[in-house]
């Protein structure tokens, strides 16, 4: 279980904007503890149009990226793009791919084979680009800020090169003409994904080229696909990005592109079923990964870019079908790496190794036990002479960071706060073991790491049950990343009926009764049965909980997620 703390309530908060905003108080106490103080920006978080995304021309490098683009198109000088093999890479290439081709520029997309290239820009590759397409332009998405000697070969085959990537620069950049990267110079967010980015670049040529020819696409018509890769790249949820996903959830709802269509048809939901960021990021993007993991990433961005039903439909069954493959392999490595994991419970940082675990999947796996155990984690396979893997953190730990004071071992790492890659010969693998955890134990010293759950306030049933409330509720959506949902901590309740369900168990459903108003609930806990005890039937509880609305053939009622409970 986890160590509760609740966010104390501001007295300096004007409850009377409740009123202004049309929103209950408990709504309006949301907004402001998660920094939203004016009543402009809870407007615009309330209800993010599109008219509030920041013009092409703020972005740092776009403007003059524009311009070789559109010169690029007038001399009909061939454009590579080199995008990357995950979610954010193949939805940014692709809409860098529908506007290009839209204005009809001469374009060349490459996604590289995870196993045979790994990440990133690659010299053998370039080479041999360059003999087939030489002089032309070469445009990265979601990749290359890295990649110094890569770019360098480019520029000397003759490449013209701007990057587009939004990863933590190093401190020597590549020598690309230029580089649109949020997290260098001013920008309106520093935290944009890929596809973000790509979409930005994309708008603002787009007006060039209106401007030109009178021939305008409309950028709406590719928020599906910036919505997807935004969330599968876990970014966060707030500012443009939060604009981007709630517009972008919009035409995913609409299901006009074959391939979103085909991908909700064989994740099993209806092409026009609404579907909730979570739903997105557990059910669509997962599919579309699983193509870069075990496959080829260009099966994934096809079937996005298509405008054939039939081959819409071909492509997202086999993308299942790979997906499948993946599950498989994912349930493997992640039950020997929980293994391994409670034999070395006595470190505070784990590095964890098969020999055999497939890399494409060591990522899932990676978070998947980071929550099991509640420690930043590296997990690793051998690659030839060489180990490579990924890692995932917990809140309070900066992995990039910590990874920078191991560097020395590293033959190449990149990633941010909660995730990171890594690549370093495999007699490295005892030495990073021992270094990773002193690291993590320096940072947190040698008591067990305690899970922290963070709840927002207190809300009895009088009010979780309240339709106006529920509705007021779903406005903060789309959650995740920087907009968490809301999670609420009861009053005493009883248990009046608990039981296990699914396919192992694993899950929890109750019913439970608030002492004081007598109103009962259905709770349902996801993975949470194994912290059930004895004593648990007909106790008395204090419950952390999200309430929501559910909808089953027309007829509505109120459902509760537990994410965690005490005994009183």
């Amino acid at each position: 279980m986890k160590k509760w703390l609740t966010a104390p309530i501001s007295s300096q908060i004007p409850l009377h904007w409740a009123n202004i905003l049309h929103i209950p108080e408990p709504i309006l106490i949301l907004l402001w503890q998660r920094g939203i103080t004016s009543l402009e920006e809870m407007n615009i978080f309330l209800s993010p149009k599109l008219q509030y995304l920041a013009h092409p021309k703020h972005w740092s490098g776009i403007e003059d990226a524009v311009e070789l683009l559109n010169n690029a198109i007038e001399q009909k000088q061939p454009i590579i793009v080199w995008g990357d093999y995950d979610v954010d890479g193949v939805t940014g290439s692709t809409v860098i791919r529908e506007v290009l081709t839209f204005h009809q520029a001469q374009i060349i997309v490459h996604l590289p084979d995870r196993k045979k290239e790994g990440y990133g820009v690659n010299i053998p590759v370039i080479e041999q680009l360059a003999l087939e397409h030489p002089k032309a332009l070469l445009i990265t998405v979601d990749c290359g800020i890295s990649d110094v000697k890569a770019i360098y070969r480019a520029r000397e085959l003759g490449f013209t090169v701007i990057i587009s990537d939004h990863h933590l620069p190093p401190t020597s950049l590549p020598p690309a003409h230029v580089i649109c990267n949020p997290r260098i110079g001013e920008n309106p967010c520093s935290y944009l994904a890929g596809v973000g980015i790509a979409f930005f670049l994309m708008a603002a040529l787009n007006n060039k080229r209106a401007e030109q020819t009178g021939q305008r696409m409309d950028m709406r018509d590719v928020l599906d696909l910036v919505a997807l890769g935004t969330l599968a790249d876990m970014a966060m949820l707030s500012g443009q990005n939060r604009i981007l996903v709630k517009n972008g959830l919009l035409k995913i709802a609409e299901a006009k592109r074959p391939g979103i269509a085909a991908l909700k048809t064989v994740s099993g939901f209806t092409p026009l079923t609404h579907l909730g960021a979570g739903q997105v990021t557990f059910h669509l993007a997962p599919r579309i990964n699983a193509a870069g993991r075990l496959g080829s990433p260009r099966i994934a961005h096809e079937m996005l870019y298509t405008t054939s039903k039939d081959f819409a439909i071909e492509h997202a069954t086999l993308l299942n079908k790979i997906n499948e493959e993946r599950r498989s392999e994912e349930e493997y490595i992640f039950n020997a790496a929980l293994e391994q994991a409670q034999l070395e419970n006595q470190r505070q940082g784990l590095v964890l190794h098969g020999s055999d675990w497939h890399q494409g999947v060591l990522g899932i796996v990676a978070s998947r036990i980071t929550e099991a155990v509640h420690k930043p984690v590296l997990i690793l396979c051998t690659d030839g002479k060489m180990l490579k893997g990924s890692g995932r953190s917990i809140a309070d730990f900066d992995l990039y960071h910590g990874l920078s004071q191991c560097a020395d071992l590293f033959e190449r790492f990149g990633g941010h706060k909660q995730a990171a890659g890594l690549t370093l010969p495999i007699n490295h693998l005892h030495i990073l073991k021992e270094r990773f955890d002193t690291v993590v134990r320096n940072f947190f010293g040698d008591t067990p790491i305690t899970p922290i759950l963070h709840i927002d306030m207190e809300l009895p049933f009088q009010k979780a049950t309240n339709f106006n409330f529920l509705k007021s509720l779903e406005l903060l959506q789309p959650f995740g990343i920087g907009n968490p949902e809301p999670i609420f901590s009861s009053l005493p309740l009883r248990i009046q009926r608990c039981n296990t369900f699914g396919k192992h168990k694993e899950h929890i459903n109750m019913l439970v009764v608030e002492e004081i108003s007598g109103i009962s609930l259905q709770a349902k806990g996801w993975r949470l049965a194994k912290n059930i005890s004895s004593s648990l039937q007909n106790s008395r509880i204090q419950l952390a909980y999200t309430p929501s609305l559910n909808f089953y053939n027309g007829i509505s009622s109120i459902e509760l997620e537990i994410k965690d409970w005490v005994e009183l």
